[in-house]
């Protein structure tokens, strides 16, 4: 076997392959197995234990393919955001107290000079999991939605309504997502805005429980469907339209014949122009859940009040257009290269033209 097949076989979970082959003997029952792969030697004189996922190839729309999208949007949401968590954490604060954080540059001098380095990456620890929660429902439940939807839609209204397909789907993930993620949003604001509140997630939770009750955790659900549920439909919907559009327009050779890296640069291209218009879509939304977990009883009229119309859909949003263009590029390069990692093709492409019918094709002869 060459290193490379090795090397797939111990990265990979062997539940996301329908068949994987375990035997074990001395004693113990035998398990059933597809044909048995060659294996070293068993140990203390067993049978030995064989895994042939690597060599297996998912099958699109099973479980253990919704199970490899899970897994894929767990390792591209939760990474990247905590990746950036130092322009969230400055972006937080504009949002907060625009007197003291006036600028992005102003912003990480501020915090440089009052918590030092370390200090740019507080809340790191209830953004990677929280972000790991909302990707794990945010892909997977996509991946289902859109299959669902389309199979209800029936194949010739599935490709003519495809956008509003991907709208739907995604807004339905969405909406699941934002329930996992949303406690943990709620503690990393207010640790990230209340320096001496809590120094993370595993004094920040009981602390914000105590003082708001476990409801208060989700005082910021509606806001965060507000922010969440537009920017995942425009992530998705304008996604899945500029890779057709670059497959279609601007790459002379059909999607199967490009090389897996080439793929994956088209996926972080279209992701990255996807989260600039998803930035723009979601920033008011964005500006209301900071203010309102950052202060006890406050409300949306609050937040109208001190920002005003204009501070809701302008501030801070040139750095979170640069923090969410960057980082939804490179959650599509991750959850495409774990996809490819396990056998599956990357996302989006020009969708195959549908064979015409026998009612089709009377239509067009009368």
């Amino acid at each position: 076997m060459a290193l490379s097949d090795r090397s797939r076989e111990s990265l990979l979970p062997s539940f996301l392959y329908t068949s994987a082959a375990r035997s074990f003997t001395g004693g113990a029952a035998r398990l059933p197995v597809s044909p048995p792969a060659p294996a070293a030697a068993g140990v203390a004189g067993g049978a030995p234990f064989s895994i042939q996922a690597p060599r297996e190839k998912i099958e699109m729309y099973s479980p253990a393919f919704y199970a490899a999208c899970t897994a894929g949007g767990i390792a591209s949401c939760g990474l990247t955001h905590m990746a950036v968590t130092p322009l969230d954490l400055v972006k937080c604060n504009m949002q907060i107290d625009p007197a003291k954080y006036k600028s992005i540059s102003s912003g990480f001098g501020v915090l440089l000079k009052e918590q030092g380095a370390r200090g740019f990456f507080r809340g790191w620890v209830p953004t990677l999991l929280g972000y790991s929660a909302q990707g794990a429902c945010k892909f997977g439940f996509y991946e289902f939605f859109k299959k669902y939807y389309s199979d209800i839609a029936g194949p010739e209204y599935a490709q003519k309504y495809k956008t509003l397909i991907y709208l739907a789907g995604s807004a339905s993930a969405e909406v699941i997502a934002d329930v996992a993620l949303c406690p943990f949003e709620a503690v990393k604001v207010r640790v990230q805005t209340q320096p001496g509140f809590a120094r993370g997630l595993s004094d920040g939770l009981p602390k914000f429980v105590r003082s708001e009750g476990a409801l208060g955790l989700y005082k910021g659900l509606v806001p965060l469907w507000g922010r969440q549920i537009p920017y995942t439909m425009m992530k998705f919907a304008s996604f899945e339209t500029i890779v057709e559009l670059i497959y279609k327009h601007a790459v002379p050779i059909p999607k199967s014949e490009c090389s897996k890296s080439f793929q994956l640069g088209i996926s972080f291209a279209g992701g990255y122009v996807a989260g600039v218009f998803c930035a723009i879509v979601s920033h008011p939304a964005d500006n209301l859940v900071s203010f309102l977990n950052n202060a006890k009883g406050a409300t949306v009229g609050d937040a109208v009040k001190k920002l005003g119309l204009w501070g809701l859909f302008t501030r801070g949003l040139p750095l979170r257009i640069v923090m969410i263009g960057t980082l939804t590029g490179a959650q599509w390069g991750i959850y495409d290269a774990f996809k490819v990692m396990v056998g599956l093709p990357t996302t989006g492409g020009v969708t195959p033209a549908l064979a015409p019918t026998a009612e089709s094709e009377l239509k067009a002869s009368s």
